[in-house]
């Protein structure tokens, strides 16, 4: 299954960041989870179909409305079989 790893940052703390992308990727459909680091970015990581995960790697790039993105880095990652979307 395809998956990957991003690292969003900007001001994505503190602006339902989380929660819309949990929103987002439920809608895609896609498992895995969104958690914010100690550096002030969120990283969220996504497993499911291809054009699921490019759809939400465009979405990461806007987030919510009260989000600036200012850089959204990409990762390869391993498949983790997960079911569903989490926050942290």
């Amino acid at each position: 299954m395809p998956a990957a790893r991003f690292f969003v940052a900007g001001r994505v703390q503190g602006v339902f960041f989380r929660a819309s992308t949990r929103t987002e990727a439920l809608r895609l459909r896609l498992a895995g989870y969104a958690n914010n680091l100690a550096d002030g970015c969120v990283e969220v990581y996504a497993e499911g179909d291809v054009a699921a995960i490019e759809a939400l790697a465009l979405w990461l790039r806007r987030g919510p409305p009260l989000a600036r993105v200012s850089e959204v880095r990409r990762e390869a990652a391993e498949a983790e079989g997960r079911d569903g979307f989490v926050t942290g």
